[in-house]
């Protein structure tokens, strides 16, 4: 998600002004605490007045985000599925090149996505890369592509096997644009491209 807005925060009977990031799984505050709050533990969310209210083992914590408090709420009580972040919807013609687990393209199927070659000029191509040398191939998957296509580098999480900044650069170098990232699995990383 990557929305982040200044605010207040209250817990443990302070009031700490900072920045709150809300982000696929956790919200995380930055001032003069820390906090990051896994959505996996939590056991209440509300919004009323531009409050947002966490229930946690370790809360609650309350923020003042104004107007965006019932939209963060919603987003938490209902977030965006693996295909709503990659921007798949019914019909989308998606390209899989590399190794993906068997429950995506299951995901894909019941979406109402085509999957597609990528030589069909797909509307996105989603690339599963293993390590650095893999992302050779992002230029030619870049020039296949359609004007308003985009390409997914599908990478693993933690820096061992590709760092992003790698992947970023050899999008660049493709002459694209990196413009989104999103958590694609627990150990994946997508990072979206487009011309």
């Amino acid at each position: 998600m990557g929305q982040e807005l200044d605010c207040t925060m209250h817990y443990k009977h302070r009031a700490l002004a900072g920045r709150a990031q809300l982000e696929t799984d956790f919200l995380l505050f930055r001032g003069d605490e820390r906090l990051k709050i896994p959505f996996k533990e939590l056991t209440g969310v509300k919004a009323a007045e531009g409050v947002l209210k966490l229930e946690f083992a370790g809360g609650p914590a309350s923020f003042d985000l104004g107007k965006a408090a019932e939209k963060w709420a919603q987003k938490i009580l209902h977030p965006p599925s693996r295909l709503d972040k990659l921007g798949v919807k019914a019909g989308t013609a998606v390209a899989l090149i590399g190794e993906f687990e068997v429950a995506f393209t299951d995901e894909l199927r019941e979406r109402g996505a085509t999957l597609a070659a990528a030589a069909g000029k797909p509307e996105l191509v989603c690339y599963a890369a293993a390590r650095t040398a893999d992302l050779n191939r992002v230029a030619r998957l870049a020039a296949s592509l359609p004007p308003k296509g985009a390409l997914w580098v599908v990478y693993p999480k933690g820096g061992a096997a590709i760092r992003e900044i790698e992947v970023i650069e050899a999008g660049r170098a493709a002459g694209m644009k990196d413009v989104k990232v999103a958590s694609f699995s627990s150990t994946h990383t997508a990072l979206k491209f487009v011309k």
